[in-house]
Parts: C-alpha cells; sequence; structure tokens
C-alpha cells in the first residue's frame, strides 16, 4: 500500500476513513473549561474521528449562547492559549486534534510562532473562522511550513465561483458552514446545510464536514446523506457543563451510533 504523504495527518486520516465507508465526526470541546481534557477522551473513546478545541476569545464573532457560556468560564478561570496547548500536550489520544480560534489570537503571536506552538502542542489543524480566503495567505503559508492543516469554511452564501478557490485552499477537510448565523441547537436541520454540501461535494475531493447547527443524532445522520461528515459543538457543550464529561462520551456515542446506521 502506498502512503499518502500529499496530505497532512487529519486530511489522510479522513480521507481513508471516508474510503472504509465510515462517516466522520467531530465534536467541539471549548479548551480550559472544567472537565474538558476528560470530555476529550470521553469524545474519542466514544468514536469522535478527530476533536476540533476551541480557544475561548472576548468577542467570539461565530459562537452562540452555549458556546460563549463556556468560553467566558474558561477565561475566568484563567484558560489561555498558551495554557490550553499546554494542557493539549498531555493529551495523548490516537485521533487528529484541530484547534478553532479568531484571528486576533493567530496575529498577537504571529503567524510562525503560533504556527510552531500548535505543532509542538500535537496539534495538526486550525479553524480560523473570521479569516476570508482573500487575507488568508500569510497564514496559510506559515502552517503550511509547520506542518499545520487549515481548515476553511464554506458559506451557504458563496457563489458557485467562489466554492473551487475555498477548496483549493482547504486543507485538512472542507468546513461547509450549515446555516447563517452563530453556532446553536436547532430543531431541525437548515436545508442550506445539505444543499451546500452537496455543492462543495460536486467541485472537491476534500472531506466536506456539515457544522454550525447539527444539533443531534437524527441531524447527524440526516446531513452525512450527502456530506462526508459533520462538526458537533453546542449540543456536545451544553452537555459538557450541564452533566460533565461523561455526558459528552454518551452523547457522542449516540451521534455515532446514528451516523453508522
Amino acid at each position: 500500500m502506498t502512503t499518502d504523504l500529499t496530505h497532512g495527518p487529519m486530511e489522510r486520516a479522513f480521507r481513508a476513513s471516508r474510503a472504509a465507508g465510515r462517516k466522520l465526526l467531530v465534536p467541539y470541546i471549548t479548551g480550559g473549561y472544567p472537565g474538558w481534557q476528560d470530555a476529550l477522551r470521553a469524545a474519542v473513546a466514544a468514536g469522535a474521528d478527530a476533536i476540533e478545541i476551541g480557544i475561548p476569545f472576548s468577542d467570539p464573532v461565530m459562537d452562540g449562547p452555549v458556546i460563549q457560556q463556556a468560553s467566558q468560564h474558561a477565561l475566568e478561570s484563567g484558560a489561555t492559549p498558551v495554557s490550553i496547548l499546554h494542557e493539549a500536550r498531555g493529551l495523548d489520544v490516537q485521533v487528529p486534534l484541530a484547534v478553532m480560534l479568531y484571528y486576533n489570537t493567530v496575529h498577537h503571536a504571529g503567524h510562525e510562532r503560533f504556527a510552531a506552538q500548535l505543532r509542538d502542542a500535537g496539534i495538526v489543524a486550525a479553524i480560523v473562522p473570521d479569516l476570508p480566503l482573500e487575507e488568508a495567505g500569510p497564514w496559510c503559508a506559515a502552517a503550511d511550513a509547520a506542518g499545520v492543516e487549515t481548515v476553511m469554511l464554506a458559506a451557504p452564501t458563496a457563489p458557485d465561483s467562489r466554492l473551487p478557490l475555498i477548496a483549493a485552499r482547504a486543507r485538512g477537510f472542507l468546513y461547509s458552514v450549515g446555516l447563517l448565523g452563530v453556532t446553536g441547537e436547532r430543531s431541525s436541520l437548515a436545508g442550506t446545510a445539505t444543499a451546500l454540501a452537496a455543492r462543495l461535494k460536486a467541485v472537491t475531493d476534500v472531506p466536506v464536514l456539515v457544522g454550525v447547527g447539527v444539533s443531534n443524532a437524527e441531524q447527524a445522520a440526516e446531513a452525512v446523506k450527502v456530506a462526508d461528515g459533520v462538526v458537533q459543538g453546542a449540543s456536545v457543550v451544553r452537555r459538557l457543563i450541564e452533566h460533565g464529561p461523561d455526558a459528552v462520551g454518551e452523547y457522542v456515542a449516540s451521534v455515532r451510533a446514528a451516523i453508522d446506521a
């Protein structure tokens, strides 16, 4: 068997899982929130294919109330990007780890320095939702050089002409934003979620995962009929806040069962 050296570790793992017929499940967990490391390990044990670690920020433009609450608690508990990355070093899990953070954090540290900090902490990918494609070049170059995969986001409003450009720059996976607005749980999966995933699948071979507004196991199962997988944030973090790390594992196991069915 030939080894895929053209992609980073997250994209290699995702492509291999997809080739084997497995749908991808990526829970989001707020770094620095009490119990976050135990919640992350529970999610991995329950069948997560990767974990998105949220780096709390004081002005989270994409985050809804649940993730804002967790982020604020983490910040008040003294969490910083440096402390979270230090804690991430000790996770010792066998799935790829990504961070989700805002560009201010990257800019403050400096592109090359921050990319090296991620690499040294065992983080293989970064999602920077407020960094548009046209302005992403310097960060992407630094991340590429450090071996960090930059996950790009595509919005439902993006014209067809823009999608291949976003896809061409995506590493790890392509984040198909399920609906306009902030993260949070909703009663049904937005039609825009599967529609955008289908548009992306038509123009790229990069794994396509739907995130934002995928609120339960049933909606995840609906999304993966079109997409390669799902990212779930608010529904995971709410269980961490309300019931602790074990509840995260139980929930991830239920989603895993639903998308495997």
